[in-house]
């Protein structure tokens, strides 16, 4: 059965295009901090406000996977949420996705074979894999951003790696399909070159920062009992390093840890997870130092951020990480792991520290520099505001998207009209 075609957009403005952002996993509007909610919902939701507010009509393409959730929901002017039946509608891990993707880009098919966008663009992996299979036999014109690589993830955990066997084989192949290939920062430019990809069809867009949300002004989560608190922000899996924290935490004296993300607060005594960090606090005597708060909302968020002296974010590797931008924003300085995409973001010594990545001594004595220093503080927390200003707003972000998009719809227009393909509608 043919589900119900969403509703007509409205009046584009002159030379506005419509844009399909696919994003399988990662809602725009779902909380932060569960397993599979992080970075990528953010930067799917702001990117499609912003492209919006440009004068485009931008769809965004995610699984259902509540029974409670509408087929459509208007998120704002310019901007709708489709929300795919593709496999149970129910939480499934993004690693046990790959089978749906074929029934996830059937419909993208039937729905773009009615309404065909100017211009898709898939994020992450399986949704390149759904998008390669509806835009290739339309002819639509698409864009890919990877937000992680498994080359790198297998890298890093080895035998702990739950992805699909066949991910990196997948990788490769919607990178050599995919139009434009957009990185997010200059580390992947180098991972996708040694995977094949032809430099000549990449182009680096950073993730960016609404600095009118994420301000130094503004309500602050109350200090507690301790002189210092340091925040760590995202994920609950092992990779995002909270681990490292908690040793750091142990040679910093009168300071709290919050580590926000994970679970609904209601559940975190069940989280695996949170009972291991728990248990790792314990060993390392400052138990009582370290808090969860569970999963967040975006406009939780900043209030958090205002609260903390320093932002810590040291993971094993970040394709890009928004956190440390976020804090900048937010005039806090971040000490952060030197990997991936924090090495763009964070200026050393700037804006905050840079530190090898699975050294909690390194962590320790950074954050406990910038913990004795109010005005050092305060210094590298005005310039990481001021390098946001500069670099990372998502309007930027959004008009190099955009520059992207206006490349490959010329081109489509340019090339004489493809081929039907054998069996397709």
């Amino acid at each position: 059965m043919r589900p119900t075609m969403r509703p007509a957009p409205g009046p584009r403005a002159t030379g506005g295009l419509g844009i399909a952002l696919v994003s399988e996993h990662a809602s725009p509007l779902a909380a932060l901090g569960g397993e599979d909610a992080g970075g990528q919902n953010v930067h799917v939701a702001q990117l499609a406000a912003e492209l919006a507010g440009r004068g485009h009509d931008v769809t965004v393409y995610t699984r259902r996977d509540s029974t409670d959730l509408p087929l459509t929901v208007r998120t704002g002017p310019g901007v709708t949420v489709r929300h795919v039946p593709a496999g149970p509608p129910e939480q499934v891990p993004k690693d046990g996705l790959l089978p749906f993707m074929a029934q996830f880009g059937a419909f993208l098919e039937r729905e773009w074979s009615q309404a065909p966008p100017d211009v898709a663009h898939s994020h992450f992996w399986m949704s390149g894999v759904a998008t390669l299979q509806a835009a290739g036999s339309l002819g639509i014109p698409f864009a890919h951003t990877f937000h992680a690589l498994g080359t790198v993830k297998r890298r890093h955990q080895g035998a702990a790696d739950t992805s699909p066997a066949d991910r990196i084989t997948w990788e490769r192949y919607v990178g050599l399909s995919a139009d434009r290939t957009v990185a997010t920062c200059r580390d992947e430019v180098a991972e996708l070159t040694a995977m094949g990809l032809p430099a000549s069809r990449i182009s680096v867009v950073p993730c960016g920062v609404d600095p009118e949300r994420f301000t130094p002004v503004g309500p602050a989560e109350p200090r507690g009992r301790f002189r210092h608190r340091v925040l760590q922000i995202g994920r609950l899996v092992p990779r995002k390093g909270a681990e490292l924290s908690i040793a750091a935490l142990a040679r910093l004296p009168d300071t709290e840890l919050v580590i926000a993300g994970g679970p609904p607060p209601a559940a975190l005594d069940r989280d695996p997870e949170v009972r291991r960090l728990r248990a790792v606090a314990r060993a390392h005597g400052v138990g009582d130092r370290v808090r969860f708060t569970g999963g967040v909302s975006r406009d939780e968020v900043p209030v958090l951020l205002r609260g903390a002296d320093l932002v810590l974010c040291p993971a094993d590797y970040e394709p890009f990480g928004i956190v440390p931008l976020e804090a900048m924003a937010c005039g806090v300085p971040v000490v952060a792991s030197a990997v991936g995409g924090q090495r763009d973001t964070v200026a050393d010594p700037a804006t905050g520290r840079l530190v090898p990545p699975g050294e909690p001594m390194a962590l320790a004595e950074a954050a406990g520099a910038l913990l004795a220093d109010p005005r050092e503080r305060a210094a590298r927390g005005a310039a990481g505001r001021r390098r946001v200003l500069t670099r990372f707003r998502w309007a930027a972000v959004a008009a190099a998207t955009e520059e992207v998009y206006r490349q490959l719809d010329a081109g489509r227009r340019r090339s004489p009209s493809p081929a039907p393909v054998s069996g397709t509608a």
